[in-house]
Order: C-alpha cells, then structure tokens, then sequence
C-alpha cells in the first residue's frame, strides 16, 4: 500500500473519529459528567500524551516572542473551542453539532480575508453570505427533543461560536506550524490549556459520581481523549504530510453525514426538513468559498 493510500486512509479515520464523537460524548454528558469537567479530562489527558510523545520528537528551542502566539492559540483552539464545543453540545443535537462546524472553513476564509490579506471575488462574497444564512437557520430553527436538547438555540449558537474559535486559532498557528515542528508547540499548547481550563472545570470534575459511572462512560471519555483528541491530530500530521492541506481539509464535509448515521443508529437524533436545508445552504457556502480564484485573463495555462 502506498504512502498517499494511507494518507487518505488516516484522514478518513479522523472524519470516522470526529463523526462519532457528537454521540459519543452526549451519551456521558450531563448524566455522569458535565460539559467543563469534560473539557478538564480532555485537554489534560491529551496534554499528557502530547508531551510523551513529544519525547520522540525533534528537540527544539521555541523563541520567547512565540510564547505569546502560543497562548493565544491554546486560548481559542483548547479553552475557548472546547469549552463552547462541549457546553453547546450539552444544549443541542449531535446533528446540529455536527453541521455547524462545517461553517468552519467559512469562517476561516472570513478571517483570512481580514488578516492575511486572501482574495476576496465575488463567488466567495456570495458563499459567506449563504453560509452564514444556512448557519442562521440551523441556529434559529434547528430543534430536538427536550432531553436531548433542552436549549437548541443556545446550543447552536454555541457551537457556531466554536466554528469561528477554531478558524481563528488555524490563523494564529499558520505561522508557527512554518517555524517549528507540530509536537514542538502543541504540547505547550496543551499545557496552557489546561491552565485555562482548569477554573471551569475542577468543580464539576471533583462533583463527578465516579463510583456510579459504568465502564462504557469510562470507554467514551477515553474515546475522546486518545483517539478524538489525540488521535486525530497525528493521523492529520501523516495526513498533511502526504497529500495537499486543501484535500485533507475537504474530509471535514463529510462529519455532518457520517455524525447522521451515527446518531441516527445510536438514537440520539434524527434528521429533519430544517437540518437538510440549514446543511444544504451550508455546503453552498464553503463549495462558493473554497472555489480557487479564477486566474487574470492575461495569463494563459499551457
């Protein structure tokens, strides 16, 4: 098998593993762990992996003026990301969750548009504002059960808040990722994660029923931590590695339908008329902002 076989196999895992994570984790929150003593578990077990594993990394020296750009980064791809994940998952469907993230990409162009300077056509004006009226409808309209998701519209919103952290904490680590190996940063990233975290969510951690929690809670935190958390990001580095950022980034359209199947098959949602239209309004949007640029008319491909 190939090196790019295996390439796209990874990355397929890493769709699979975000996929099922929408289920996964409501299935343990609120009833054994709320949203923040998730996130405590989450970041910190994957911070402990990261540094073992960095143990085998490259040993390199960080310069002091990227400590900054470092806590920025674990402020809005390990705090804030998680925390608003978690807690809007705990209010909304696993559907839902699963469809916002995809606003995503969007979002990160916006940013791009703003900070980097990217260009900015008509065809991609077009795809923000569709996008951004599909993640409207999902917010506004998208429901479930009360059980399932007491608080939809907080939870989608959430979630939507999510999406936007997590481009703007692609935007900060650009820069970094060019200057140093992953491992060599993430795992100070992880560190202060932690930190940040910690004030959110010691109390529900300390207030966790551990003697009351079955092994399947235990399996679905540790799920989340080694193979969600972990996992995913080394499966991405090989990913990366192999094939262009743009094709592995084109596998994270396929969450909201494998989260779909897998939500569905577990019983913790259903699709509805609101969740087809939200998704399709969606996908327009990140298809129109994902386009490439059309070439000046002076230039010719040969």
């Amino acid at each position: 098998m190939s090196k790019r076989q295996l390439a796209f196999i990874a990355a397929s895992f890493v769709a699979i593993f975000y996929a099922a994570n929408y289920s996964i984790a409501k299935n343990v929150m609120p009833h054994y762990i709320k949203p923040f003593g998730f996130i405590m578990f989450r970041v910190t077990g994957a911070c402990i992996l990261f540094w073992i594993a960095g143990l085998f990394g490259p040993k390199e020296k960080i310069e002091k003026k990227h400590y900054a750009r470092i806590f920025f980064g674990a402020f809005f791809g390990m705090s804030l990301n998680m925390l608003v994940f978690f807690y809007g998952l705990n209010l909304t469907t696993p559907i839902n969750a699963s469809v916002m993230m995809v606003m995503a990409p969007v979002i990160t162009f916006l940013l791009a548009v703003v900070f980097l300077k990217e260009n900015l056509q008509f065809k991609r004006i077009l795809g923000l504002v569709i996008g951004f009226v599909g993640a409207l409808v999902m917010i506004i309209y998208g429901k479930g059960n009360a059980i399932n998701a007491p608080n939809p519209l907080l939870g989608n919103f959430l979630i939507f808040i999510n999406a936007g952290s997590f481009a703007g904490y692609l935007i900060i680590v650009k820069k970094l990722t060019q200057l140093y190996h992953p491992l060599t940063f993430i795992k100070w990233m992880y560190t202060i994660g932690v930190m940040l975290v910690l004030p959110f969510g010691l109390k529900e951690v300390l207030e966790m029923p551990f003697e009351s929690i079955p092994v399947t809670g235990y399996l679905s935190i540790a799920y989340v931590v080694v193979f969600v958390t972990f996992g995913t990001y080394i499966l991405n580095i090989f990913a990366i590695k192999v094939l262009k950022p743009t094709t592995v980034a084109v596998f994270i359209y396929f969450q909201p339908f494998l989260a779909s199947i897998v939500a569905t098959f577990l019983g913790t949602d259903s699709i509805d008329t609101v969740k087809i239209i939200a998704t399709v309004l969606i996908f327009t949007g990140v298809y129109l902002v994902s386009a490439k640029p059309k070439p000046l008319a002076s230039v010719k491909e040969v």
